[in-house]
């Protein structure tokens, strides 16, 4: 029997993970927060959970862009342009948006009987946002833990890893990227300046799999 559920955005990451433990997954759930590509990756979600068989629940977190700030909930000219590691990107955290999706996502796990919370946060996240790092998750898991009867799991399995070494996982597993998103921008390419589309291609070459993302530049 299937015993987990999948924090699913449509990302390149998350995407990764869903085919990964597919076997296993009986449940992903997608949040649309108001960030500018939340319909994009929604988009994908829906097509890579039909193609493998498994359930999806959208669920509308909309009060965080009516009250939380930050440029990704506020319009595609918002997002700055540079890599994560450049200050600037700290203008892209959503406040502790993993720790309102993973509350949301262990009150689903025990509303279903599933034993474990999939999430794929990566080590390149680890610069400017804080809900991404080990401590975090750590921190995060023994909370779900001690707050469900059954003691549910948060699993992060790409927390110390690479995004390269996901895509090298997900090519092995025949993963079809073209049917990912990622720009923060959320045009109908990505728009290959912003943070997260930098470190997209930089992920491809670095694993040495042809990229399939169409860019603007």
């Amino acid at each position: 029997m299937k015993q987990s559920l999948i924090v699913y955005s449509g990302g390149l990451d998350s995407t990764t993970l869903l085919w990964e433990y597919a076997d296993d997954i009986a449940l992903a759930v997608n949040f649309n927060y108001g960030s500018n590509h939340n319909a994009a990756e929604a988009e994908c979600a829906r097509r890579n959970c039909a193609r493998l068989g498994i359930r999806l629940v959208e669920i509308d977190l909309g009060f965080m862009a009516q009250y939380f700030k930050s440029s990704l909930l506020e319009g595609a000219d918002a997002i700055p342009e540079g890599n994560y590691d450049d200050d600037n990107m700290r203008s892209t955290v959503v406040p502790f948006r993993n720790g309102i999706m993973l509350s949301v996502a262990a009150g689903l796990a025990e509303t279903y009987g599933l034993k474990t919370i999939l999430i794929a946060n990566h080590g390149g996240d680890h610069a400017i946002y804080p809900d991404c790092r080990p401590g975090f998750v750590d921190a995060m898991g023994r909370a779900v833990a001690e707050g469900t009867y059954d003691g549910i799991r948060l699993s992060a399995p790409y927390t110390n890893i690479t995004k390269a070494q996901i895509v090298e996982r997900g090519a092995r597993l025949g993963v079809d990227y073209s049917d990912t998103y990622s720009c923060y921008r959320g045009g109908e390419h990505h728009c290959g300046t912003c943070g997260t589309c930098r470190e997209r291609a930089e992920a491809f070459l670095l694993a040495g799999v042809p990229d399939p993302t169409v860019y603007e530049k």
